[in-house]
């Protein structure tokens, strides 16, 4: 899966694999600070002088006395890396929006698990992640993950993903995203291990994976092509995996429902341990 202009995914399946192959070191030489406006470059030393040049009189480069101020530019410590979410590695890091101050991170233990865990965690005055609820046990898609999302593939896409909507069969229990409260979330049936699927859209999150944002979660269109799958929610548990969503018990997802909030531009960043943390 590639990141198209416009997509509501902020980092796609794909994506990800390709910034992980092409991540690589690169060194740059710091140029030397410009001389302060005013400022008087140091003579060149006199004949005879074994001072270095530049090394004004009286300090002795290399010194543990003075000369340390001839050196302190090489010394001085670099500067701290911004704080990134916990688990979560530069490369996936650098798809989180500037502005996002929640994210909700799911992660399961390979890239074959249909269980994960869930946590919010959210990005204080001083730019510092913390865990702000959970963490809660999750279900996703029986086949585990997949950087390349198809329909029917019964996986759960990787990736950074907004969530901007949400919805469902009972009342809005206090959400601040947009609420669509419609009977259409009514489900019947059971799922892959034979428990019931009913009441497991009485609130769902939409993520935004192929899908138009600021739509009710029902919204069936799908931006990119219906093979490349949809409908991808967070919604009530029903004991079992999903086709490809992820699922949170009832009051796990309530309480998540409350928290989220659209002015902290939340994503989800969800994948294998392994695959977050690069």
């Amino acid at each position: 899966m590639s990141v198209h202009k416009g997509a509501p995914a902020l980092l796609s399946a794909g994506t990800l694999c390709a910034a992980l192959l092409l991540t690589g070191c690169a060194s740059t030489a710091t140029p030397a600070p410009a001389a302060p406006a005013g400022a008087t470059a140091a003579a060149p030393p006199a004949a005879g002088d074994s001072r270095p040049e530049g090394v004004p009189p009286g300090v002795t480069a290399g010194s543990g006395g003075p000369g340390r101020a001839a050196n302190s530019l090489a010394s001085a410590p670099a500067p701290a890396p911004a704080p990134r979410i916990p688990g979560i590695g530069p490369t996936t890091h650098s798809f989180v929006p500037d502005g996002t101050t929640q994210a909700f991170v799911v992660t399961g233990d390979t890239g074959d698990d249909n269980t994960s865990t869930a946590t919010l965690y959210e990005r204080n005055a001083a730019g510092r992640w913390t865990e702000a609820a959970g963490p809660w046990p999750t279900h996703n898609a029986l086949r585990g993950w997949t950087a390349d999302h198809v329909a029917g593939d019964l996986r759960t896409p990787i990736g950074v993903f907004r969530l901007g909507d949400a919805g469902g069969r009972l009342p809005d229990p206090g959400a601040r995203l947009p609420y669509d409260q419609d009977e259409q979330f009514a489900i019947s049936g059971t799922g892959f291990v034979g428990e019931p699927l009913e009441g497991s859209f009485d609130h769902v999150i939409a993520i935004d994976y192929n899908r138009v944002p600021g739509r009710t979660p029902l919204d069936k269109e799908r931006p990119f092509g219906a093979e490349k799958g949809g409908g991808v929610w967070i919604h009530v548990d029903h004991g079992g995996p999903t086709q490809a969503c992820v699922t949170l018990r009832r009051d796990a997802l309530r309480e998540l429902l409350r928290a989220l909030d659209p002015a902290r531009e939340p994503v989800v960043v969800m994948g294998p341990t392994a695959e977050l943390a690069r």
